[in-house]
């Protein structure tokens, strides 16, 4: 059996955010899966999504200063600025951490660790909303 639908998540502020609850909540037919595989998809290359721990938001506040380290904005080498000084290094992080997670289903629920949460990691200031695609394939 094979579910796909596309969905729009909230906008939200620049940042690391759990959405695990608001992806869960758009696709009931989950747990009519016994064993299969959720991939979640985002259709933007200045966001991007990642897996890590759902309890600290400290966590969430430490992966933003590390990425705003690692790539930092206002590099006078950067080339792609038509969209601001968050621009080019929303693109680079969104390269690092991936556009896509794959989950497996278990029993009609997400069979990740008891730590773990869906992250949207929204690079830009002011993204906006954000388009998923979320397939589900199981039995």
């Amino acid at each position: 059996m094979w579910h796909q639908k596309e969905i729009q998540l909230k906008p939200r502020n620049r940042g690391f955010h759990l959405v695990t609850d608001e992806i869960l909540a758009q696709i009931p037919e989950l747990r009519s899966i016994n064993i299969g595989l959720l991939n979640v998809f985002i259709k933007h290359t200045s966001a991007s999504l990642s897996i890590n721990e759902n309890a600290d938001p400290t966590v969430r506040q430490d992966f933003e200063s590390f990425f705003n380290r690692a790539v930092p904005e206002d590099e006078p080498y950067y080339k792609h600025m038509d969209e601001g000084s968050d621009d080019l290094p929303a693109h680079l992080k969104a390269s690092i951490l991936g556009s896509n997670v794959n989950i497996p289903v278990t029993k009609g629920r997400l069979n990740m660790g008891i730590w773990q949460g869906i992250y949207l990691c929204e690079h830009r200031n002011h993204g906006g909303s954000r388009s998923i695609v979320i397939t589900l394939q199981g039995e």
